[in-house]
């Protein structure tokens, strides 16, 4: 199935911020956009904004004049649905609210021709839902932008149970064509992002409530060694707590209480006294003007380190040991469990076991666990926690040697899986069971967490890359450690360790 037409006219209903970046998308992909909001003035207003935003891009030299004139000049408001009647394809991007959408579909279905696509550019309802009742259920179709719509590369396509194969794949072609990174989703709650992307701040959100750091750390590690553009923190003050605490609420109540989205006392708390993050002055950080955001916990040694031992596979960790060959350090290897020793401390990657856990269980004397980094060369910041036996001449040295690689070093508390390996874990078992459960496919799932929220890896190819088995060990040390269903393994993800095989295949 071929994309639609660049002549074929595309109707946009609401001219909020969303509908208007919908309209601006597919009037610069050539076609004639009708925007109809029912405030009086509001579709005109939201042209005009469209055309000023066109103008800005003018200025930075990234559009020319003569490509802003055409795209204002097919951008039309219009006052009265009633010229929506000649669209092939309508989007709808208004109030989030099933009735109302489902009134709205029932109207445009009596109004558009019979082959005209009516897409939802719907979060958290369900396809399915909005189609019920229809003539044509099978004309309907999610098609969900992120916002900022001209900026954002994800659409997802949400197919129904009744919605034609047919339908969603020429949306999808027509989402390639307008420029945008387009994924294949089922109708399920929070469809591939909203639902993948729960642990990012669950996990966070769990461990400041645990005493594992305070926010501006655990937001520093999830950048600086994660990789991620931003912590669960500051990311959610940008969102808002009250959309973002709604969203989880959402979910948590779509999935029968399902424990793996079991919503924060934390941020509720916020929501609660309205500190809504960036918008209200206040959230985890004050917003208000001269407030400076505290700096991470950083731990300092002047410990002397001038050789280390490396004994046996030291998996993910071990890009770690060249990092620190280029730093001068002498470095034997020699067969092991996978350990890193200096002085009298020993080093491991955590595997989700709490440090004094693993320190009796494996016989590990003054035992300190290193958390994940998506990169080892190019991380500047690593979180350790060491075990209660471990003497501070020996976690001196650990961190002496860390600091020797250039890395910053942040300790926590001895909690299980530590920061950023906890939260990729149970990012990778949240879409390793959307998988599962066919929202979507593996490649799908991926692109959809690195478009759609800029994540740096997608959870899949992080979990192969990790390892599937030490993945799956992290989350079973989890589960254990807690005794909460909530880190229940993937059963994709045991039967890939079973086997041997990867995510994706």
């Amino acid at each position: 199935m071929s994309a639609l037409s660049s002549n074929a006219l595309v109707a946009v209903i609401g001219a909020g911020a969303m509908g208007a970046g919908i309209a601006q998308v597919a009037a610069q992909a050539g076609h004639p956009v009708k925007l109809y909001d029912n405030r009086p003035g509001a579709a005109a207003q939201a042209v005009a904004g469209i055309d000023r935003q066109l103008g800005r891009l003018v200025e930075k030299g990234k559009l020319q004049p003569q490509a802003r004139e055409a795209i204002s000049a097919r951008l039309q408001p219009v006052e009265a649905i009633e010229t929506l009647a000649d669209a092939r394809l309508v989007i709808e991007a208004i109030v989030e609210n099933l009735q109302v959408k489902q009134q709205l579909l029932q109207q445009l279905e009596s109004l558009c021709a019979e082959d005209c696509i009516l897409a939802s550019n719907t979060s958290s309802l369900s396809i399915t839902g909005l189609a019920a009742g229809l003539q044509r259920p099978q004309q309907v179709v999610g098609m969900h932008f992120f916002n900022p719509a001209p900026l954002m590369a994800l659409v997802e396509i949400v197919s129904g149970l009744a919605t034609a194969p047919a339908i969603a794949n020429t949306l999808y072609e027509t989402a390639k064509v307008w420029g945008k990174k387009p994924v294949h989703t089922r109708s399920t709650p929070g469809f591939i992002v909203n639902r993948v992307a729960r642990p990012f701040y669950a996990e966070s959100l769990r461990l400041l409530q645990e005493g594992a750091a305070d926010c501006a750390t655990l937001d520093a590690l999830l950048r600086d060694a994660g990789g991620f553009r931003m912590g669960a923190f500051e990311l959610t003050d940008l969102i808002g707590h009250d959309v973002n605490y709604a969203v989880t609420c959402s979910v948590f109540e779509a999935f029968y209480g399902d424990f793996r989205f079991q919503p924060s006392l934390v941020q509720k708390e916020l929501v609660d006294a309205g500190r809504l993050g960036r918008k209200s002055g206040q959230g985890f950080y004050s917003y208000t003007d001269g407030a400076e955001r505290p700096p991470a916990a950083e731990l300092h040694s002047q410990a002397s380190t001038e050789c280390c031992v490396v004994e046996g596979q030291l998996g993910a960790l071990h890009p770690l040991v060249a990092r620190l060959r280029d730093s001068g350090l002498a470095i034997t290897e020699r067969a092991g469990n996978g350990l890193l020793r200096v002085g009298d401390a020993t080093l491991a990657l955590s595997d989700g076991r709490l440090a004094s856990q693993r320190a009796r269980e494996d016989g590990l004397r003054n035992l300190v666990l290193v958390d994940l980094a998506l990169d080892y060369q190019a991380a500047t910041r690593i979180a350790i926690s060491w075990s209660a036996d471990t003497s501070a001449e020996a976690r001196d040295q650990a961190v002496a040697l860390l600091q020797r690689a250039g890395l910053k070093v942040t300790g926590i508390a001895d909690l299980p899986g530590l920061v950023v390996l906890r939260t990729v874990a149970m990012l990778a078992n949240e879409a390793a069971d959307a998988v599962l459960q066919g929202v979507g496919s593996a490649a799908d799932i991926d692109l959809a967490m690195c478009a759609g929220v800029n994540y740096p890896r997608g959870p899949l190819a992080w979990a192969e890359q990790l390892g599937v088995g030490h993945t799956l060990r992290v989350l079973e040390n989890l589960q254990a450690s807690y005794g909460e269903s909530r880190y229940r393994p993937s059963l994709l993800l045991r039967r890939s360790a079973e086997q041997g095989a990867n995510l994706h295949d």
